[in-house]
């Protein structure tokens, strides 16, 4: 990459979560893996962060009313691959 697209500043933060705080989470939520939104492993940002398949992103947005918005995406493969 050119540039280091995860400090734009319209960029949200993303992080990995560990298998640990994975689980965590789906037992909270009382949800599956499958079940989560997903993201591409080719999106720019998952690439940015290292992120690979089945595994699961953090993202964290600023929020003008919440202070920051926190959501959860699974990294599936391109279609077709």
């Amino acid at each position: 990459m050119r540039f280091n697209i995860l400090k734009h500043e319209l960029v949200p933060h993303y992080q990995v979560l560990s298998k640990r705080e994975t689980k965590k989470l789906l037992k909270t939520y009382g949800v599956t893996k499958d079940k989560l939104p997903k993201i591409l492993v080719t999106d720019p940002a998952a690439m940015a962060i290292g992120v690979r398949i089945g595994q699961v992103a953090k993202i964290i947005r600023k929020s003008p009313t919440a202070g920051e918005s926190i959501s959860y995406r699974l990294v599936v493969p391109r279609e077709g691959k």
